[in-house]
């Protein structure tokens, strides 16, 4: 008991004994932060720009920002998932832009998307935004 009670005191985990007497193994603790871990993988300072150069904003806080870039990032992997699977109906690995344009027709959520994506509506966006 001395050893139980001089490890509940030192911060390491306690091992607890069993109904037999036998000690069990420290219980694993969930680690609270990952070193060098992102919260967003898009740069928040590319979604702010792009939130300021709507002319309707005046200011975006960060954590409106934040929440943009993470709807952002689950939008992209949803589509992307449906695309993957219109490529591997066609047994293949590499996305096409045919499989977007089946996942868009597909999938009801993504119908706003109808029209917007022909090659020179994107290609004026970019020139627009002096990306090219």
């Amino acid at each position: 008991m001395a050893a139980a009670a001089a490890a509940a005191g030192s911060g390491t985990p306690r091992e607890e004994e069993g109904p037999s007497g036998e000690t069990a193994a420290p219980q694993p603790q969930a680690p609270t932060s990952v070193p060098g871990a992102r919260l967003s993988r898009l740069p928040l300072a590319r979604v702010k720009a792009l939130v300021k150069a709507d002319p309707d904003v005046t200011l975006a806080g960060q954590e409106a920002i934040f929440i943009l870039a993470r709807a952002a990032e689950l939008f992209v992997e949803t589509i992307a998932k449906d695309a993957y699977c219109c490529a591997q109906q066609g047994k293949r690995k590499t996305l096409q832009r045919r499989d977007l344009d089946n996942a868009i027709e597909a999938v009801d959520e993504f119908a706003f998307l109808e029209g917007y994506l022909n090659f020179r509506n994107v290609l004026s966006l970019f020139a627009r935004s002096g990306e090219m």
